[in-house]
């Protein structure tokens, strides 16, 4: 579905300068630095995937999707999107691809949602009877009902989302680009709306291309992960895996015994709380199996509960930046003007 190897955007950002005379030299003689934000990125995107692409803010991955969607041209690099290049045939690709934009509405602000279909249902050419039988589809499954005639001004961000994706759907598309889908959304909404992401993939096979700062996402939603920072790719895995990784050896143990604990020891692990019966321990399993703390447990005292807990997604994130000895933050992205 989607194929790229070597692609790559550079920025030319206007130069500033202290004093009158820097401020004078800007507009008489305006001097550009070039600036990388995407650098050399490579991967392929399999019929039916759900994939995060994901890094710290200034990795590249909305200029990533503005090229794979036909809105910026690369500096370099190849890129196909269902066989289409999308910078060179973007009226085409636009039919068979759709995208949300977090912070960025395709919905008229001051009219209803079902004025914006009717208009996106006009732009992608869709007859009359299509449009309706796939506009009461998506009414249903996004239970829209009560939202169609009131202006999106009015709607919560959890309603808008909602609108926003089932826009992004109304023409049928083979991948659909997400960028921070559920960014400023409270918890039900989050929930909400990744379950509709799910359905689109899993009833219509969408093939999904998303981006995320929320952990949540990546580890309910998607089955592989891109890792992306300065431009270039630091990681391809599916979550499974990246979760069975030594990024992931740590465990947090919490135990309640049938006895005081104040006699415990083990070696190999860090006592990290210990009250009464109840012990809190950091067990690293590739230098010690969990196995062996349990047995170690058990002869100590009856075990009358234990939790086993792993790394959230965001500590393997940071563990990762640190080995490849780079910052878990970046610069922002440069600016530019949308076509």
């Amino acid at each position: 579905m989607i194929e790229v190897e070597g692609l790559g955007k550079d920025f030319l950002v206007p130069e500033k300068e202290p004093g009158v005379w820097g401020s004078l030299r800007a507009l008489v003689a305006p001097r550009h630095r070039p600036v990388t934000a995407v650098a050399d990125v490579t991967f392929t995107v399999a019929p039916g995937e759900l994939l995060a692409f994901i890094g710290p803010n200034g990795a590249g991955k909305s200029t990533t999707i503005k090229m794979l969607t036909g809105i910026l041209h690369p500096s370099r690099g190849r890129a196909r999107v269902l066989g289409f290049v999308p910078w060179e045939d973007r009226q085409q690709l636009s039919f068979h691809i759709g995208s949300v934009f977090g912070q960025r509405s395709q919905l008229w602000l001051h009219l209803p949602p079902l004025d914006s279909f009717n208009l996106l249902a006009r732009m992608y050419e869709l007859p009359d009877d299509l449009y309706r039988q796939r506009l009461d589809r998506l009414v249903a499954v996004f239970e829209l009902g009560d939202l169609l005639a009131v202006p999106v001004r009015k709607l919560s961000l959890g309603q808008r989302m909602r609108c926003e994706i089932a826009a992004a759907l109304l023409h049928d598309p083979r991948v659909l680009f997400l960028d921070e889908p559920t960014i400023g959304l409270d918890v039900i909404a989050k929930e909400a709306v990744r379950d509709l992401i799910l359905r689109a993939n899993r009833d219509a096979g969408v093939t999904i291309f998303l981006t995320s700062h929320d952990a949540g996402d990546i580890e309910k939603l998607c089955r592989r992960v891109i890792i992306i920072d300065h431009g270039q790719v630091l990681l391809d895995a599916d979550v499974q895996s990246l979760r069975r990784s030594p990024h992931f050896s740590i465990r947090t143990v919490g135990a309640r015994l049938s006895r005081p604990a104040d006699g415990f020891a083990c070696d190999g692990v860090e006592i990290l709380k210990r009250k009464g019966p109840g012990l809190k321990l950091r067990v690293d399993t590739a230098a010690t199996p969990i196995d062996h703390v349990l047995q170690a447990l058990q002869a100590y005292a009856r075990i009358e509960d234990i939790t086993v807990r792993t790394p959230s997604l965001d500590q393997i994130i940071a563990h990762i930046y640190r080995q490849k000895g780079l910052p878990a933050s970046a610069p922002a992205e440069p600016a530019e003007e949308d076509e």
